[in-house]
C-alpha cells in the first residue's frame, strides 16, 4: 500500500524527482527553493550537490541530461538569471535524459531583491512551463515534467511560489522508478550549438511549441471546471485556491501547463462563459496571450495588481463588491530586521560606520548593515555585484573618490560569482578594497555549506578551497586575514587598504553565531556603578542591549553571545566579559 505523507511543496518536489528516477541534481541555495535540494539529498540514489551558482548548477544538470540520466537543477527566480545562458541554449539541443528545472518564484519579496516572473523567462527560452497548486501536484508535476521532457525532446520548467514551496499538503508516496538511462549517441549537430547548427534547432524548438501547444488541449494538467456559467476564471498555480475558495461556484479553467498555453482550450472556455477573469499573479503572462487572440472580455490586470501575492479577499473585493472585515492591526513598534547578537558582521559594520566609510554591498545577511544604526551599505545589487560596483566607482571618478569606500561580500557569495568580479579588478588594474566576510556559511538561507566549507550537500568532508590562497593567485599582493572581532586591527587595515593604489583583500573570520556546534562560554554583564552613558556600546545596535530609564544600559543574558563587542567599545570598563560557567 502507498504511504500517505504530509510534506512542504519543495519536499514533494524533491519526492515527485526521487520517484522519477532522477540520479543527478545540482543547485545553489536561495530562499524560498533551498528545502527541494536539502530534501533529495536525503536519498542515497540519487547523486545531489551544491553547486557554486546556479550557471553551474543548470550546466551539471545539462551534461548528465546529455549523458543519458535524468537530471534536475533548482533555484529561486533571480537564480534563473544566472542560470539562462546555459538554459536558452539547452532550449535548442533538447535532452538525452529528462532535465527539470525549478524555479521558485517570490510574490511579495519576502527574501529577495526584486519580484520577477519566471514564467516571462521561460517564454523568452521557449521552454515549457508547469505551475502545481498543491503539494500533491508539486509531486506529480515534477514527475510528469520528466516524462514531458523526455517526450518533446526539451528542458522543462516547474514553477514554484514561496506560498507554494513554504506550504504543507497531503502527498501519496509511491516507489522510485528506477530507469535505465538513454543510451548516449553522439551527434553534434544536435548538442554542438555552433551557428550552422542553432539555426536549424531553432526550426525544431518552433515546431515542438506549436505541436506541445495542440496536445495542451488534451492533456489532464488542464482541466476545465464548468460551473456557474455567468462567471469563469483561467488561473493556475495558487491562486487557483484563492478562487476555489472565494468563489467555489464559478466555472474555472486550471492550467497546469502554462507555457505553451493550450489555445483552442481556453478559447472554448472563455466562449462558455459571460464574465471571464484572468486570475495570476506577478505578471500578465497569461492575459497578454489570451487578448492578443481576440479575446478581448478577458479582465485582468485592471483589476489585479501586478505586484505582491493574491488572496481570496482580493477577489472578493474586486469581484464581488465585498468590503471585506480585516480587523485593523494593533499599532506596536516597528520590528525590522536586524542582525543576530553577536554576529561578526556587526563587528566589522561597527569599525566602518566610525570610520565614516561606504559599502558596496552584496546579497546576503550582511546586507542589513544598511540599515541604522549602522548604515553601512551604500548598494545592494545581485550576487557577486558589490566588487564590481567598487570597480566601476573608480573608473568613472578615479581612485581618489573611493578611499573613503569598500566592498563587501560573504563568503558563500564570493564563491558564487565574488571571484570573477574580483578577477575583473585586478586584470583592470582597479585599486579598491574587498572585504569578505568569512562567516563559514551560507548563512540567510539557513546554513548551507559551500566549497570553502569543506562539506558536501551529502555531508562528506572534502578538501576548503582557501579563499587567501585563491585570492592570492589571482595576483593580489595584499591579502589579509583577520578576526571580526578585532578592532583595532580591522580600523588598521581598513585605513591602511584603502589608502593603496592596487586591489587589496581583507578577509574577516569568525563563524555565524547560529551555526552549528558553534558555543560561546562568555557574557556580557554591565557594571552600572561605571556607566558614564554615553551609547558607545549601543551604536552597533546589538538587540541584547537595552537603555534604561536612567540612562544605564542592561544586557539580556538570554540573547548575548558573549561577542565582546559592546565591552570593547566601552572605555570605562562599565561591561565585563565573564565566563558563564
Amino acid at each position: 500500500m502507498s504511504e500517505k505523507k504530509i510534506l512542504l511543496g519543495n519536499e514533494a518536489i524533491a519526492r515527485g524527482a526521487y520517484e522519477a528516477g532522477v540520479k543527478v541534481s545540482a543547485a545553489y541555495p536561495g530562499t524560498p527553493s533551498t528545502e527541494i535540494s536539502e530534501s533529495i539529498a536525503k536519498y542515497k540514489e540519487v547523486y545531489a550537490e551544491w553547486s557554486p551558482n546556479e550557471k553551474v548548477a543548470a550546466e551539471v544538470a545539462i551534461g548528465a541530461s546529455i549523458a543519458g540520466a535524468r537530471a534536475m537543477c533548482s533555484m529561486k527566480h533571480v537564480g534563473v538569471n544566472v542560470a539562462s545562458d546555459p538554459l536558452f541554449t539547452a532550449a535548442y539541443t533538447g535532452v538525452g535524459g529528462g532535465l527539470v528545472v525549478v524555479a521558485a518564484d517570490d510574490p511579495g519579496m519576502y527574501s529577495s531583491q526584486n519580484e520577477q516572473d519566471s514564467r516571462m523567462v521561460a517564454r523568452a527560452a521557449m521552454i515549457p512551463v508547469l505551475e502545481p497548486s498543491d503539494s500533491a501536484e508539486a509531486k506529480e508535476f515534477t514527475k510528469l515534467a520528466f516524462e514531458l521532457s523526455e517526450e518533446y525532446d526539451t528542458p522543462v520548467m516547474v514553477r514554484s511560489t514561496t506560498r507554494l514551496s513554504h506550504s504543507q499538503g497531503v502527498v501519496e508516496l509511491e516507489a522510485r522508478n528506477e530507469r535505465e538511462n538513454v543510451p548516449y549517441e553522439r551527434n553534434t549537430g544536435k548538442y554542438v550549438m555552433m551557428p550552422a547548427n542553432a539555426i536549424k534547432r531553432h526550426v525544431t524548438v518552433e515546431e515542438r511549441l506549436k505541436r506541445m501547444a495542440e496536445d495542451a488541449c488534451g492533456m489532464s494538467l488542464n482541466r476545465a471546471e464548468y460551473r456557474d456559467l455567468s462567471t469563469g476564471f483561467i488561473t493556475s498555480g495558487i491562486p487557483y485556491q484563492y478562487v476555489r475558495e472565494a468563489m467555489p461556484e464559478a466555472s474555472v479553467l486550471k492550467l497546469g501547463l502554462v507555457h505553451p498555453l493550450p489555445r483552442k482550450l481556453i478559447e472554448e472556455f472563455a466562449s462558455r462563459v459571460d464574465r471571464l477573469y484572468i486570475f495570476e499573479e506577478l505578471e500578465p503572462v497569461i492575459e497578454e496571450q489570451v487578448k492578443s487572440w481576440g479575446i478581448l472580455k478577458a479582465v485582468g490586470k485592471d483589476i489585479f495588481t501586478v505586484q505582491g501575492e493574491y488572496s481570496a479577499n482580493m477577489l472578493r473585493e474586486q469581484v464581488l463588491g465585498e468590503k471585506c472585515r480585516v480587523r485593523t492591526p494593533e499599532s506596536v513598534p516597528a520590528r525590522p530586521p536586524i542582525l543576530c547578537p553577536g554576529c561578526p558582521h556587526r563587528s566589522v559594520y561597527s569599525v566602518l560606520s566610525r570610520l565614516k566609510m561606504h559599502a558596496a554591498g552584496d546579497i546576503g545577511c550582511y546586507t542589513l548593515g544598511a540599515l541604522a544604526p549602522l548604515s553601512v551599505i551604500d548598494s545592494t545589487i545581485c550576487m557577486g555585484s558589490s566588487i564590481s560596483t567598487l570597480h566601476g566607482m573608480e573608473k568613472a571618478r578615479g581612485k581618489e573618490y573611493i578611499r573613503d569606500w569598500v566592498a563587501v561580500i560573504g563568503d558563500s557569495t564570493f564563491m558564487h560569482t565574488g571571484i570573477n568580479s574580483l578577477m575583473n579588478m585586478v586584470y583592470n588594474q582597479s585599486s579598491g578594497t574587498v572585504v569578505i566576510l568569512d562567516n563559514s556559511t551560507t548563512g540567510m538561507t539557513g546554513h548551507q555549506d559551500h566549497a570553502a566549507t569543506g562539506k558536501t550537500l551529502k555531508g562528506e568532508v572534502v578538501p576548503a578551497i582557501n579563499i587567501a590562497d585563491l585570492c592570492r593567485s589571482l595576483g593580489i599582493r595584499h591579502v589579509y586575514e583577520i578576526s571580526a572581532f578585532d578592532l583595532e586591527g580591522l580600523e588598521e587595515a581598513f585605513r591602511r587598504e584603502t589608502k593603496r593604489n592596487e586591489v587589496s583583500v581583507i578577509i574577516t573570520k569568525a563563524p555565524c553565531v547560529l551555526l552549528k556546534g558553534v558555543t560561546f562560554p562568555d557574557k556580557c554583564v554591565p557594571v552600572p556603578e561605571k556607566c558614564k552613558k554615553c551609547g558607545a556600546c549601543l551604536r552597533p545596535g546589538c538587540p541584547a542591549l537595552t537603555k534604561n530609564t536612567d540612562g544605564t544600559v542592561s544586557i539580556d543574558e538570554t540573547m548575548c553571545n558573549g561577542c565582546g563587542l559592546c565591552a570593547k567599545l566601552c572605555k570605562f570598563d562599565a561591561i565585563e566579559i565573564r565566563n558563564k560557567n
